[in-house]
């Protein structure tokens, strides 16, 4: 996970956080949120159990591990590594809530601020990487930065993408008759394909499993009833393939860039790569990652739209 370090002056000091701009969030340990929020680390750990317990947060989705290197306190020059649990900006607001509204609402004033700063800047620079942006935006309403709604306005005007919108928006999306498989995607393949990788060889936690979940996701993608597949085109396997492992999140992390990576290696194996470049597939996993569970359906038909633009 390498995210930028930005800091929060609180009321007892300053205080170091995680801002993941990849992912639109905060990380935060334990002992910073206590910092946080002028509390001792036993009541931070007590509140984080209670939210697990009545099922207010899923603890795979707000809870990450981040290695943390340090000096060594016996060896000079030598440095030691050890696995910390991070929590993102849904837990550390939770937690604030609960333990003093006041502060919390400055944090998140103060949150929010640094992210609407760099999304609506951020995009605005990267505007010809994202000629799709309006989708994103229309996705990203939806989170806590309502100051977005003048730019996602001003930007879904200029992009080419209107016609796809508004079918979805009104769920009319026509069926993409698609392409013959040609090249299979296994559980091995796909594991030898990420970890060729670049990010697998530099973090311990790229791509690697939490559970047999992703080999799952491979065999779903391919299910089926009798002779009949569920997904039975090239761009429709993609666009689940790529959607269950943005949602279902089955690596410790990564998995939006191993999500993207495959998509892209079933399409190319499978001689469908079109109408997907930077712009498109930033614009797509973004779109996946922030939609509603019960958009599924409507969500993979859309980005098999794109595919067979």
């Amino acid at each position: 996970m390498e995210n930028e370090i930005i800091k929060f002056n609180a009321k007892n000091g300053e205080v170091e956080l995680n801002a993941d701009f990849e992912h639109d969030t905060i990380w935060a340990t334990q002992e910073q949120i206590a910092q946080l929020f002028e509390v001792q680390r036993p009541a931070v750990t007590r509140h984080i159990g209670n939210i697990y317990k009545s099922g207010e947060l899923d603890e795979k989705v707000v809870c990450s591990i981040l290695e943390h290197t340090t000096q060594h306190g016996a060896m000079v020059g030598k440095t030691q590594s050890r696995n910390v649990k991070v929590y993102n900006l849904d837990m550390i607001l939770s937690i604030g809530y609960r333990v003093n509204s006041k502060k919390a609402t400055e944090f998140r004033k103060w949150a929010n601020g640094v992210l609407k700063q760099y999304i609506s800047k951020g995009y605005a620079i990267n505007e010809k990487r994202l000629t799709d942006l309006n989708l994103v935006f229309q996705i990203l309403e939806r989170s806590e930065i309502p100051e977005l709604s003048g730019t996602i306005n001003l930007v879904s005007e200029y992009t080419q993408a209107l016609f796809l919108l508004d079918s979805y928006d009104r769920k009319e999306l026509p069926d993409v008759e698609g392409t013959s498989e040609t090249w299979r995607l296994d559980y091995k393949n796909a594991r030898e394909f990420l970890e060729s990788l670049p990010d697998y060889a530099k973090s311990e936690m790229f791509a690697k499993e939490r559970t047999g979940q992703f080999k799952g996701i491979l065999e779903q993608i391919y299910a089926g009833f009798g002779d009949t597949e569920y997904y039975p085109s090239v761009e429709a396997k993609a666009a689940n393939l790529l959607y269950f492992i943005v949602k279902d999140h089955p690596f410790y992390d990564g998995n939006k860039r191993s999500a993207a990576a495959l998509f892209v290696y079933f399409l190319y194996k499978n001689q469908a790569l079109r109408n997907i470049n930077n712009n498109t597939l930033a614009a797509i996993v973004l779109m996946v990652a922030l939609s509603k569970p019960d958009e599924r359906e409507n969500m993979t038909l859309l980005i098999e739209n794109f595919l067979g633009r």
